[in-house]
């Protein structure tokens, strides 16, 4: 899959496996994982390092063939997810870091785009997650590119 704002198709990704189903070798339940999915919810952890966790500690390969839907929904039943989703949040705090970094260098041309591109991401998100319900339709991201010139 091409990246949104360049012309490359990048290497980098993660390899899921092939099979919609629960893998054979496979030891626990659906309400075994439903569980450890819950008690590290309560924990504070993010829905994909849940995930990074089922996934390492105890050999979990995907959430949702075994208990049919996703750990982020799983959350959401369970009044465990946070009030922004976890994609979004990540972009908010990449251009917070951004824009802090733009108060010590404001002639960093690189980085003024890369807020721009960030930020264009952002809007996009938010509007879907607008659409969807995701997000209150109150929402709304101040642009700090219009700030800066």
């Amino acid at each position: 899959m091409a990246r949104i704002h360049s012309h490359r198709h990048g290497k980098s990704h993660q390899t899921r496996p092939t099979s919609k189903r629960p893998p054979s070798w496979l030891t626990y339940s659906a309400d075994e994982v439903t569980s450890l999915t819950i008690k590290l919810g309560k924990e504070g952890v993010s829905a994909s390092e849940i995930g990074v966790r089922l996934r390492d500690e105890y050999g979990i390969p995907l959430v949702k063939p075994i208990i049919g839907k996703s750990i982020a929904q799983l959350l959401r039943e369970n009044k465990l997810a946070p009030a922004i989703p976890e994609d979004l949040q990540n972009l908010l705090q990449r251009a917070k870091r951004v824009q802090m970094h733009l108060e010590s260098y404001r002639s960093d041309a690189r980085n003024v785009r890369s807020l721009e591109l960030i930020e264009a991401k952002i809007y996009r998100l938010s509007k879907h997650y607008k659409k969807i319900g995701l997000l209150p339709n109150d929402f709304k991201y101040a642009a700090v590119v219009a700030q800066l010139t």
